[in-house]
């Protein structure tokens, strides 16, 4: 797998596809583990989130077949 931001939502679809789901806490673990923190970053809120970068490519990747839940703080697909 690249470490790159296209390789972490190549990563991210694959996950959710396999599972159906991705909670973002274990996503985040997972992305700094095997592709590095450069693809993490704090918000304003304090929480801990993905890159803009990870962000816009797991979205053109997925082309809506993927959503977001809000409460669960969950991806799955749709």
């Amino acid at each position: 797998m690249e470490k790159t931001a296209q390789g972490v939502a190549e990563w991210m679809v694959q996950e959710i596809k396999f599972t159906g789901t991705l909670h973002q806490e274990a996503a985040i673990e997972y992305v700094k583990i095997h592709f590095g923190e450069e693809f993490v970053f704090v918000n304003e809120n304090g929480n801990t989130s993905l890159s803009k970068e990870v962000k816009k490519a797991f979205r053109k990747l997925h082309r809506g077949q993927i959503a977001w839940d809000r409460d669960a703080f969950m991806w799955a697909w749709t």
